[in-house]
């Protein structure tokens, strides 16, 4: 229920910052603001890179990454939170520090590790870290199949993937592991150890390199509707059909030549091009009648 005279549905995101404005904070902003929600956010490093390659990261001091969280969870205050680029094994431990003071609220910890260029984003040294102090504190971990395999330390076990689920979740947390092929499609698989709920989400795959920012924007989406008061099964459920469809519509557009973005406002791209048509159409008729 939205309360009168307050700013509602309120992501806070913990995130790295990049040029392209398809992936890290940037895309959590758009995926937030098209799943109706308010997205706000500290900044945890600054990325340069293109289509292609990461070609460089700048940290931000751990410090000034800790007072930007607290100045809105002290002031504002959120209906969820989000982690996404922590790179560091001081800033991951810092982090943790700082949201258990915030207990409570909702955590979607996506374990930003490698980039859709298969970029490595994360210091070794910080996985460690991950599963001892983030993970204990998270509603729902949100790794894409590198990532799991990062955090098991193994190859994940196709034909046993409930068992590497319920490895990932032991801390209390669900989870979703994203993008795992399956015959000629791609899989999602989600296990809450709560009630022992496990799902397949199973699609097609679609064909395009335009897939920069799909797991920022899904694990934002999927902390958007916690923020909106929904459960977790229906959280997941709505957000994959978002991502699913940002995809299918990002596949439409041309950008750069590495990968590219989706497209999270699909629901008002019609919109946007009959308004478009009207425009010109306007201007034509100013035209022909001078």
């Amino acid at each position: 229920m939205i309360k009168e005279g307050k700013v509602s549905y309120r992501v806070f995101v913990i995130a790295g910052s990049e040029p392209l404005g398809s992936a890290g904070i940037q895309a959590d902003v758009k995926a937030i603001s098209a799943c109706g929600g308010y997205a706000a956010g500290a900044i945890t490093c600054v990325v340069d890179e293109d289509t292609e390659h990461v070609k460089d990261v700048c940290l931000i001091p751990v410090d000034m990454v800790v007072s930007q969280i607290q100045s809105f969870m002290e002031d504002v205050e959120a209906d969820c939170i989000k982690t996404g680029m922590l790179y560091s094994k001081d800033l991951v431990l810092k982090v943790s520090e700082t949201i258990k003071n915030y207990a409570g609220i909702p955590l979607v910890v996506d374990p930003v590790m490698v980039s859709s260029s298969g970029d490595q984003l994360l210091e070794d040294e910080a996985i460690f870290c991950y599963k001892k102090k983030l993970m204990p504190l998270a509603t729902i971990i949100t790794p894409n199949m590198r990532e799991a395999e990062i955090l098991l330390g193994r190859k994940l076990n196709i034909h046993g993937i409930l068992d590497d689920l319920k490895e990932l979740s032991i801390w209390g947390n669900s989870v979703i592991i994203k993008s795992v092929p399956y015959k000629d499609k791609l899989a999602d698989y989600f296990y809450c150890p709560q009630n022992g709920d496990f799902r397949e989400y199973i699609k097609p795959i679609i064909k395009t390199k335009n897939v920069n920012g799909t797991g920022d924007m899904f694990a934002s989406s999927i902390a958007t509707y916690l923020a909106r008061g929904w459960n977790i099964i229906d959280a997941i459920d709505k957000s994959e059909d978002f991502i699913h469809k940002a995809i299918s519509y990002g596949a439409k557009f041309s950008f750069g030549t590495g990968f590219g973005p989706v497209f999270p406002f699909y629901k008002n791209y019609t919109k946007l091009q009959k308004e478009n048509l009207r425009y010109r159409m306007n201007i034509s008729q100013d035209r022909n009648n001078r």
